[in-house]
């Protein structure tokens, strides 16, 4: 896929004048796709944008963090709704589960004790719990949303503990590696971004300390560069099941809470953040560090996506970096045509128990339709689309649509023939006048 040369040029100018506007010494956007750049706009010369110059992501690491977390779930090493001493005896805030710190909602304050950690080395997770008290805990769980990056530092705690490696040996192997992310890493390897603080007065750039941030890694330590950014977009789009199966994926981006309650434009999930524009939702994550900010965002059902560095710790000008990476990635997508239709082909015919199934049915003085589709069989009705896929004998389960994960059995009569469908406790019939 190639953008069209005036959605090029659009791009081109947001990114000139968010870096001009921005007073930024470097700015770095990507529109990317299926983990490839469509399109690199850079703008400025300290140093002179390239794809593969590492930034600072800040708490983009968050996401990777999430990945770790749902990853060993999946492998058993825990539950979602364990409760922190579990894993962590001893803790003051032990009460609240896994779920609620990936989710934002466990009610921990947002940074852990000392001078602020972004500024300066950090220290080992015994350092991080032994500065935990109760007082932590602004409020009791999910009485609303409240970003912690303390969350995160405890995540990344337990991680080590249940597996013995170190956050960063697990991310390296689970993620990095199998990703082929060969440009992020813990520390910054050459070519990378200075950072700076760029004074509201003069304008004068003040170059910033790369700390280790230790304990509070998880949070937000990771360097990466838009070339491996695009990799990681298109993942939470169109999963590696060597990393993360799908459904697990999807478990991840589904809402846990939103984050302004007036206008419902933002939101989190079990890792990544939610974002509406118009009638679109994105999935993504801002990241902030000293000298730098990042955000990137994914539209997963087209699976377009933005990549946005820039070498400033906070953009000046008209909007911060997640409205650039927002309407960047609007533009994109209101711009470009839509992919082209696949030609419709017959579907092969269905055979044995699926044979019996398909066609029309009835529930309520509405018709329902179940027609094949591969292995599986879809039915469609009146604001109605579900695919169900055979588990046993006249069972089958919904695997996507409005019936996903109920159960459809079918009632046979005395003859053998299926006489009903049952989709949790709705009867379908092959009779038009049946109401039950």
């Amino acid at each position: 896929m190639t953008l069209l040369p005036e959605t090029v040029r659009r791009i081109d100018e947001i990114a000139a004048r968010a870096q001009a506007h921005g007073r930024v010494p470097s700015l770095a956007l990507a529109v990317v796709r299926d983990r490839a750049v469509l399109h690199f706009a850079g703008a400025g010369e300290s140093p002179r944008p390239d794809p593969k110059t590492q930034y600072r992501v800040g708490s983009i690491t968050k996401t990777i963090t999430a990945t770790l977390v749902m990853q060993l779930r999946d492998e058993g090493f825990f539950a979602l709704d364990d409760l922190l001493y579990r894993h962590l005896p001893g803790t003051p805030i032990g009460g609240v589960t896994l779920r609620q710190l990936l989710g934002h909602v466990s009610g921990l304050q947002r940074e852990p004790d000392g001078a602020w950690w972004e500024r300066r080395d950090g220290g080992d997770v015994d350092q991080l719990l032994g500065g935990l008290t109760y007082e932590k805990l602004t409020g009791p769980p999910f009485r609303r949303f409240r970003y912690s990056n303390l969350a995160y530092g405890l995540l990344g705690a337990v991680l080590s503990r249940v597996t013995g490696q170190s956050w960063a040996e697990l991310v390296t192997k689970r993620v990095l590696d199998p990703l082929g992310m060969k440009r992020t890493s813990y520390l910054p390897i050459e070519p990378y971004a200075r950072g700076y603080v760029v004074h509201a007065l003069g304008g004068a750039p003040h170059e910033e300390p790369r700390p280790d941030a230790g304990a509070m890694a998880p949070a937000g330590q990771l360097w990466s560069t838009v070339t491996d950014m695009a990799k990681w977009a298109g993942f939470l789009a169109d999963p590696a099941p060597g990393v993360l199966a799908r459904e697990t994926v999807d478990e991840m981006c589904n809402p846990v809470t939103i984050a302004d309650l007036e206008s419902w434009t933002e939101g989190h999930a079990l890792g990544p953040q939610l974002f509406r524009v118009g009638e679109r939702v994105y999935i993504g994550h801002g990241g902030s560090m000293p000298g730098y900010v990042a955000h990137f965002a994914v539209h997963r059902r087209s699976r377009l996506g933005v990549v946005l560095f820039a070498n400033a710790y906070g953009l000046a000008g008209p909007e911060n970096i997640k409205h650039l990476s927002l309407r960047t990635l609007t533009t994109v997508l209101d711009s470009e045509p839509a992919a082209p239709v696949a030609a419709w082909q017959p579907p092969a015919p269905p055979r044995g128990e699926a044979a019996e199934i398909c066609g029309r049915w009835w529930w309520m003085g509405r018709e329902y339709d179940v027609a094949p589709d591969g292995d599986a069989l879809v039915m469609t009705g009146p604001h109605h689309r579900t695919e169900f896929r055979r588990e046993a004998p006249d069972r089958w389960r919904g695997r996507s649509g409005e019936n996903e994960g109920e159960v459809l059995t079918v009632r046979r009569s005395a003859d053998g023939e299926p006489a009903t469908i049952d989709i949790a406790t709705f009867v379908y019939s092959r009779d038009p006048r049946h109401l039950a």
